[in-house]
Formats: C-alpha cells, sequence, structure tokens
C-alpha cells in the first residue's frame, strides 16, 4: 500500500507501508509512481520506509522489557520485534500472578470459602459389581458424613442438599478436584458468603508415602491448586480465599499446590492489546490455606518453593509461545544472561559466539546454524549448591527457535513449529526454578546450542557431511532431523568439556514417540537402570509423565552411511529409537546418559499454548542429586 500526502507546498512527501518480506527503499519505481500521481512537482518527492526498530542497548544487567516494538508509519507495538533490517535481541517475560498465598487460622471474612472435602475410601470392585452399579445410577444416594468446618456451616443442612444432589459427579467429595455449585451462606454479621466444596478424592489419597510411586494417585495436590486458581478465576471481584482442608492422617505436598494454583492462572500477555488482555483472576489478592490439621501446615516454606518452580514454567511456556520474529538464538542467550543475573550469584553465564564454536570444532551444530538469520549462541549456565558437591550433572536442551524443516521442508504443522524449542525452555525454566530453589550439594550444567532450521544459500543440503566435535562424521540424509546435530556437539561439550558425572538431554526429537505414546506422557531411553529409576521418581513426585522405552541395539544398522561414519535418520520405522541410538554415540558409553523425547507433552493444542514441561522433573532430579 503506498500512502501519499503533501502540504499546499510543492513538495510531496511519499510513506510506503508494506510488509517485511516486500520492502524496498526509495527505487526508481516508487519515485516514478509518485511523479505520475502527483505531476513534476513529485519528481523531488522523498520516498522513504517508516520500518525501523530502535533497539535497547544490551548491557550485562540488561532485562527484558516492552520497549518500542515494530513501527510503521509511526504505530508502536506493544512488544519488542524485529526490523527490517534488525533482529529482535530481547524477549519480554511474563511474571507469575501477584498473589499470596499462605497458611492462616481464620476462615472469616474472606470473599470466597473453599471448603475441601474428601470422600470415602474407594472400594475394590470387579467387573460385574462395576457394571451393576453402572445400571443402577438411581439408586438411593447415601447420606454424607461431614465434619470439622463443612459440619459447623451445615446447621441448615443446605451442605447436605447440594451434596446429595450433585451426588453423580461430586461422590461426597471422592471426584478429585471437582466442585459443587456455589452456596451463599449467612455470616454471623448479617452478610452472606460464596461457599464452594472442592473434591479431595477417596480418603485413602490423602498418604503420599503410599503414593509416592503411583503414578495414578499421584497429583493430588497439584490438581487440587489448579482446582482452587479456576474457582478463583471463575467467581469475578473475588479479592480474597480462603482454602480449608480437613485434619490429615499424613503432610501434604504443599509445594505442588502452590505451583499449580500459579500454573493455572498463567496467561501470556505479551503480545495481545487493548480488549484481547486477558487477566485470571484479574481481583485476586490473596489465599490463605486453613488445615484443622496444625502439624500438616507447619512448612509455610513449600508455598514459597511452589512459587518458584511455578517461575520457572511460566519462563519454558514464555520461550516455546513467543514468535520466531521475536526469539532468535540472540534474544535466547539474553534469556540465559537475565537468568544469570536474577539469581543472586548463584548461576554463572557462558556464551560461546561462532568463533569459539568453531574453535571447539562443533560442525555438527555450526552445519545447522548456517541457515540462521541470527548468529549461534551456545549457551552454558552454571549453578553450584552450597556444601560439599556430591554430584556434578548435566543438562542439556534442544534449542530450535523454529524449525522449517531445511531444504527438506516441512509440508504441514510449520506454524506450530516455534515450539521446537521446548527442549531448551525446560532446560533454562529448570536454571530458573534452581537458582531460586537453592539445593544444595549438587553442580548443575544447563546447556543449549541455540540457532534455528532455516534456508538460504548457506544452509546444510542433503548428501552433506559434517564432522561433530568428538571426530565422528555425519551424513546428512534429511535436513529435517536436525534437532540431533545440535545435540550432538552440546552432548560432547557436557561430557568431555565439562566433565559432568551423568547427562540428561530433553528435545520434541520426533514424531514417533507421539505416534508411542501419546501426547500426555514423554519417552525416556537410558542404557542406565539407576538414571531410569531417578527419572521415573522425579517424574511420578511432580505428576510429569514419563515412560522408559527400549534401546533396540539392532536398530543401529539403519543409521549406517556408505561415505561417512553414520547418517542422521534412519529408516520410517522405529524413528524415535535410532534418535536415541544417535545421540549415544556423543556421549562416553560408560557415562549414565538419558534422552528424554518431549515432543507430545510440550505443547497443548487445545489451548494453543505451551505447557512448561519438563521443568519441574528437571527440577526435581537435580535436587536429589544432591542428598
Amino acid at each position: 500500500t503506498l500512502q501519499l500526502s503533501y502540504p499546499s507546498s510543492s513538495i510531496a512527501t511519499a510513506s510506503m507501508m508494506m510488509n517485511a518480506g516486500r520492502a524496498f527503499s526509495s527505487s526508481s519505481a516508487a519515485r516514478r509512481h509518485a511523479a505520475k500521481l502527483f505531476g513534476g512537482a513529485a519528481a523531488t518527492a522523498l520516498v522513504w520506509v517508516s520500518y525501523q526498530q530502535p533497539q535497547p542497548v544490551l548491557a550485562a544487567s540488561s532485562r527484558s522489557s516492552s520497549a518500542a516494538g515494530l513501527k510503521m508509519t509511526g504505530e508502536k507495538r506493544s512488544f519488542p520485534t524485529w526490523s527490517f533490517d534488525k533482529h529482535c535481541e530481547t524477549m519480554e517475560w511474563n511474571t507469575v500472578a501477584d498473589v499470596s498465598i499462605s497458611f492462616g487460622d481464620d476462615d472469616r471474612d474472606a470473599d470466597l470459602l473453599v471448603i475441601g472435602l474428601y470422600g470415602p475410601p474407594k472400594k475394590e470392585e470387579d467387573e460385574d459389581e462395576k457394571k451393576e452399579k453402572d445400571d443402577n445410577d438411581d439408586d438411593e444416594v447415601p447420606a454424607p458424613i461431614l465434619t470439622g468446618k463443612a459440619k459447623e456451616l451445615d446447621s441448615n443442612g443446605l451442605i447436605t442438599e447440594i451434596l446429595e444432589e450433585n451426588y453423580k459427579d461430586f461422590k461426597h467429595g471422592g471426584a478429585l478436584g471437582k466442585t459443587t455449585p456455589i452456596l451463599r451462606l449467612p455470616t454471623k454479621g448479617g452478610k452472606t458468603q460464596r461457599v464452594i466444596l472442592l473434591g479431595l478424592g477417596p480418603s485413602e489419597n490423602t498418604s503420599d508415602a503410599d503414593n509416592e510411586n503411583d503414578g495414578e494417585k499421584e497429583g493430588v495436590m497439584a490438581q487440587i491448586g489448579a482446582a482452587l486458581a479456576q474457582q478463583c478465576e471463575e467467581h469475578k471481584k473475588v479479592q480474597t480465599c480462603t482454602l480449608v482442608l480437613p485434619a490429615l492422617s499424613a503432610p501434604l505436598k504443599w509445594k505442588d499446590l502452590s505451583t499449580e494454583f500459579y500454573n493455572t492462572l498463567y496467561s501470556d500477555n505479551r503480545y495481545r492489546t487493548k480488549d484481547k488482555i486477558v487477566h485470571k483472576a484479574k481481583d485476586l489478592k490473596s489465599v490463605k490455606v486453613v488445615s484443622e490439621d496444625a502439624v500438616a501446615a507447619a512448612d509455610g516454606d513449600e508455598l514459597v518453593k511452589g512459587k518458584h518452580l511455578a517461575r520457572g514454567m511460566t519462563l519454558a511456556k514464555d520461550i516455546v509461545n513467543a514468535p520466531h520474529n521475536v526469539l532468535n538464538s540472540e534474544s535466547m542467550a539474553n534469556v540465559a544472561r537475565q537468568i544469570a543475573e536474577e539469581s543472586n550469584g548463584r548461576i554463572t553465564c557462558t556464551i560461546l559466539n561462532k568463533d569459539e564454536c568453531e574453535e571447539h570444532g562443533m560442525g555438527a551444530y555450526l552445519g545447522v546454524a548456517r541457515g540462521s538469520e541470527t548468529k549461534p549462541q551456545f549457551i552454558h549456565l552454571t549453578y553450584k549448591g552450597a556444601g560439599e558437591i556430591k554430584k556434578k550433572v548435566g543438562i542439556v536442551g534442544k534449542g530450535l527457535l523454529f524449525d522449517t524443516g531445511g531444504y527438506n521442508i516441512k509440508t504441514q504443522m510449520m506454524e506450530l513449529m516455534k515450539f521446537d524449542c521446548g527442549g531448551s525452555a525446560a532446560v533454562l525454566g529448570a536454571a530458573r526454578a534452581v537458582g531460586e530453589l537453592a539445593p544444595e550439594g549438587v553442580e548443575a550444567h544447563f546447556i543449549v546450542a541455540a540457532c534455528e532450521n532455516m534456508i538460504n544459500d548457506r544452509a546444510m543440503v542433503p548428501s552433506d557431511v559434517l564432522t561433530a566435535s568428538n571426530g565422528k562424521t555425519i551424513e546428512v540424509i534429511n535436513t529435517d532431523a536436525e534437532g540431533r546435530l545440535t545435540l550432538a556437539d552440546a552432548l560432547v561439550y557436557a561430557d568431555k568439556e565439562v566433565g559432568c558425572d551423568s547427562i540428561i538431554e530433553l528435545s520434541t526429537l520426533t514424531g514417533a514417540v507421539m505416534v508411542a505414546l501419546g501426547k500426555g506422557v514423554c519417552g525416556v531411553w537410558t542404557n542406565d537402570d539407576d538414571l531410569a529409576t531417578a527419572l521415573k521418581e522425579s517424574s511420578a513426585v511432580t505428576g510429569e509423565k514419563s515412560w522408559r522405552m527400549p534401546m533396540e541395539k539392532s536398530y543401529n544398522k539403519q543409521l549406517e552411511s556408505k561415505i561417512a561414519d553414520m547418517t542422521n535418520l534412519g529408516s520410517r520405522y522405529g524413528g524415535a529409537i535410532t534418535a536415541a541410538l544417535f545421540l549415544q554415540n556423543f556421549v562416553s558409553p560408560k557415562k549414565p546418559f538419558a534422552h528424554i523425547d518431549i515432543a507430545g507433552t510440550a505443547w497443548n493444542d487445545a489451548a494453543g499454548s505451551a505447557t512448561g514441561f519438563g521443568a519441574k522433573m528437571v527440577s526435581e532430579w537435580i535436587a536429589r542429586q544432591g542428598k
């Protein structure tokens, strides 16, 4: 679109506004077009492109900001992005909801009172009994057994009545995370209070000790935290909320409640304006947890730890949700710098540039990075806990900021390929959380080889042979199997340069893992049984589901090359396994190493947003290494 305007004088000024990919400067064609429209006087018209962005100067202590964004004919965007000639150098971060969670002993005066109820113990039923029960749904509803606050408020029978009316869905509290319709009950001051009953599941779910390795029962408090946040969001103008929980037979995981409460209130408003901005539970100021068992609520630090984890998950979501014209290798490197800057000295940051990567012989990584608009940034964050260091661990994340597939270009789902940095997002999110949680006795190295897989005159092509930093040569059969190439040099660095005792790696590596495990479970490949057990336990504790997969050595034959040491892609079948086998070539055979494929779990299709998957599991695994 050519927009031309001129004053009463004979000099006209033409301003062109067009798509970035089609912008042309003060070209002769534009001048001729202006002259045709305005006559000879316009021959001297100034034709210019208002398409530039002042980039913030990044110092060592710089933070991402909502600086002036892309400007077109004077319009300011609300977020920093690229200009035609300059890539974006920062990524803005979201903050967790500004809501305090604390323990208390008074449930009066809250705008919303949420009362937790445990249902009756779940009975074991055979198939015939279950079918008979389903056929008799209209049978008489059992009377609820109320205790504590619920019993106190049931003086007029309203709570019993609503429990009986909603028995099918609520099961007297046996349906975990379910709620009843809202009640308005009179208070002593003559006012009414909004009251909701929240299902805590069958009573046997109260014991964390019994559930330590039970994936189906784990995450009870996380689901309670999510349900609590949803109720605070659903009921408007709630400034204060109190959650009342009954007496318990064992301590609960308050950290999980806090983490999922804040995680549920996440909303990414960085790229929204005006009435499109969404503030979940925007009026909420505070949540108070009142336990009828004082011992269970003794450790308020757990609520704070939960918020630290939520900050890590928020960052992980932000990274994946950011569009490519905001998040590139250089703005990702500045995210890493900011993590270190905000860690109170617990984390240090090293960024290797192109020349330094070449000195390390990172030919596989640089082969992919040749197609990027921005220069490669090899990110290395180091956390060193207090006390005697018992374990030095490496956590590597795939950092493809956008994946077109390269010359083997993708033919579908390319609009989702900003999520291909899900592994690095989990790793950097965990780094942020670890920096705040400060686990003792462990040294953790967070490593990301950041770049994009794009197409230009320098990008790798099928049949290229790349040399990784351990000297192994790789024939590129398919440019869309690029993530493993960047990971190869990152793994060698963690193994040989840093000298980690054990290494885990997270990546959105294959579609094959989604075929095998769906979108709710990540796959874990390792030859080390102790590492497999440790990851399984961390997965169970955090509720981020995983499943150990086979390392079928006979599939190595699929990676054989006629001209190099190996190819970067196997055959159509067993693709998730051959990807794991490929990566093993870049870690010492006797060193504990696990590949974790989160391609299915990193993105929520229904929400159209990242999940932050992996940040909690990695944080938990790191903390356990120092014990």
